[in-house]
């Protein structure tokens, strides 16, 4: 699974984790006991998973397991220890950090875009710290696959810019999830965005629109305590 350990001030750092089929499926309706061994194997402490309805509600989290399966897209903590989950088969997961440690979870679909999730969630981070925000761009679809309507692309577009038109691999019109979030964060004023890459077109991740997957790969990040990891 692709691992990132951010330093952070003060001797702590931000683990952020982005899994892969090969950690198994962990969509939230999954059996509870099988559901959370996937979830210790990664990181053994309560999470703070959310019910995606691919609006802009931003959550804080102020104790482990707070606000577990509420309605809400976002999430954000400046708690060491606590684990912040986001989920996807195709939208883009996207994690926000400050060096002073504040910690956020965006999980972005076309929608989500439209509705203001990745500004939102950046100025909850903003409203807790005076540091710059960073941000890291984990798997979601990439255009080449993404063939998306005229209408929907353009409300998208009249968000982002013309940063969310493109071309599939055939050429039809496509909508450019990455190029969106990182339009969105652009305009939140957040410039230093780290895209993995990452293409859930790839058998290593779970893809609705491709392959009809009902299975979810996860963003998970916490801060670890300094000194140590949590």
């Amino acid at each position: 699974m692709p691992r990132l350990r951010l330093p952070l001030a003060a001797g702590r750092a931000a683990a952020i984790v982005f899994t892969t089929r090969a950690d198994g499926d962990l969509a939230i309706h999954g059996e509870h006991d099988v559901l959370a061994a996937r979830r210790a194997a990664i990181v053994d402490a309560p999470w703070t998973w959310l019910r995606q309805v691919h609006g802009g509600r931003v959550v804080e989290v102020c104790a482990p397991g707070e606000h577990a399966g509420v309605e809400a897209d976002a999430a954000i903590t400046t708690q060491p220890g606590v684990v912040l989950a986001a989920h996807a088969a195709d939208c883009a997961l996207v994690a926000l950090i400050t060096d002073d440690g504040v910690l956020g979870v965006v999980h972005a679909g076309w929608r989500g875009i439209v509705e203001g999730v990745i500004t939102a969630a950046v100025e909850q981070v903003r409203a807790r710290s005076d540091a710059p925000v960073r941000a890291v761009l984990g798997p979601c679809i990439r255009p080449a696959h993404y063939e998306f309507g005229a209408d929907d692309l353009a409300r998208v577009a009249a968000v982002v810019g013309d940063a969310a038109r493109a071309r599939t691999a055939d050429g039809s019109p496509a909508l450019d999830l990455p190029a969106s979030v990182r339009a969105a964060l652009g305009s939140a004023g957040v410039d230093d965005v780290n895209d993995l890459g990452l293409d859930t077109a790839h058998a290593d991740f779970f893809s609705h629109r491709l392959r009809g997957d009902t299975g979810r790969h996860a963003l998970v990040a916490w801060i670890e305590p300094a000194g140590g990891a949590s």
